[in-house]
């Protein structure tokens, strides 16, 4: 789950961790008043939305509104946030329909000294959390891994013991941090180290993490997810999370207990299990198509799961045809045939519909499709399903 940078700000703040002083607002009048209270010669509006590029990003009827402006007076603060809230920013990772502002944060400004990047993710080589630093701050990490990887220092650390004081000072050693900044630093890298672990998050990164004038290390930008088979553990955290952020037919999909991504294929498809979904998504655009969506509605999906399945995958104006992949082992392939026939019934198909079934009773259950009479292709074998639904949305 991701929150917005003000949210994510606000958790940090409550641990001890070092951010600017900020408000949000969510009209120019308030951003004015931000401004003021705030107090400060100068400030930021930044706009609050779930991606990254905010900074580089643009408003997308405005190219010259950017997605972060710093401010100088009240008057341009409020002058700002309007030009900013109720448009769509575009930036790297919303695509070109950019998502809506439907608030900004105003918030202080500081000296910087320096800017660094911080991140804590989980790594799988060492089976727990890792620190990870660089000297190379606001700017894409991605691009730093991929040209300069030895300008990235790393540190794992032990979720029940935390970052050790050591581990702290190697750190600064690397990144040219002295004096009196390394007690700062440690104070914030331990925080966000503590953070990850009690909130069971899935991210924690900080792009820029700078050194203030006065050798203060401070966080100013925040950018937080959370584990989402560990929410049941924290039920503050759901209050935070913003639906007009997400994509409504992924929302829907959890609801009803489906694993369902929305993609900008054509080929809609209904599979069960992870594995054979990425699968049956790299088979269609091996044989020339693109996935509409991954959609696994795991092992056990009756008719309600599967006619729910096909109204969203339906609702999808790009889908073009629809695969149903499934392998019957727990889940006999009858029941399976059955849920297909009776939710085709129910859902009105305007497109093309392959099925291919393999597994637990499958000759019964191939059986059953042919003799509902119903406009179904059925395939045999993953080859044979690909070829047969790019050849019908074709």
């Amino acid at each position: 789950m991701k929150i917005h940078e003000f949210q994510a700000k606000q958790i940090l703040r409550n641990e001890g961790v070092a951010v600017p002083q900020s408000i949000v607002a969510r009209s120019p009048e308030e951003a004015g008043a931000a401004f003021t209270t705030l107090g400060g010669a100068i400030a930021v509006v930044k706009a609050q939305i779930h991606a990254g590029g905010r900074g580089k990003g643009t408003i997308k009827d405005n190219s010259a509104q950017r997605g972060v402006q710093l401010v100088k007076s009240a008057k341009e603060a409020a002058e700002v946030a309007g030009r900013i809230l109720g448009k769509e920013l575009v930036t790297i990772q919303t695509g070109p329909d950019g998502k809506l502002v439907n608030q900004v944060l105003v918030e202080a400004g500081c000296e910087i000294a320096r800017e660094l990047y911080l991140g804590i993710v989980v790594d799988r080589s060492s089976h727990g959390p890792i620190l990870m630093v660089s000297s190379e701050g606001g700017v894409e990490i991605e691009k730093v891994a991929a040209e300069t990887p030895e300008k990235i220092f790393k540190e794992a650390f032990d979720p029940d013991l935390g970052l050790q004081s050591f581990q702290v000072r190697k750190l600064c050693k690397k990144l040219g941090i002295t004096g009196a900044s390394v007690a700062s630093a440690e104070r914030l890298m331990k925080g966000l180290c503590r953070v990850f672990v009690k909130y069971d998050c899935s991210m924690v990164e900080i792009n820029p993490l700078v050194v203030t004038k006065a050798g203060e290390l401070m966080a100013l930008d925040a950018k937080v997810t959370f584990d989402d088979n560990a929410l049941f553990r924290h039920k503050d955290l759901l209050e935070l999370r913003d639906l007009s952020e997400e994509e409504p037919s992924e929302v829907k999909a959890a609801e009803t207990g489906l694993s369902y991504v929305k993609l900008t294929g054509t080929i809609g498809c209904l599979v069960n299990g992870a594995g054979l979904a990425m699968s049956t998504l790299d088979i269609i655009q091996l044989h020339g198509a693109m996935p509409a969506n991954f959609l696994d509605v795991g092992g056990g999906a009756n008719v309600q799961q599967v006619t729910e399945a096909f109204r969203i995958i339906l609702a999808d104006k790009n889908v073009k045809a629809v695969l149903v992949n499934i392998f019957g082992g727990i889940m006999r392939c009858t029941t399976i045939a059955s849920a297909i026939i009776e939710a085709y019934k129910t859902v009105t198909f305007t497109v093309p519909l392959v099925v291919r079934l393999e597994g637990t009773e499958v000759a019964e259950a191939r059986k059953l499709l042919v003799d509902s009479k119903l406009n179904i292709i059925s395939a045999e074998g993953l080859t044979d399903a690909a070829k047969k639904v790019v050849a019908a949305a074709k």
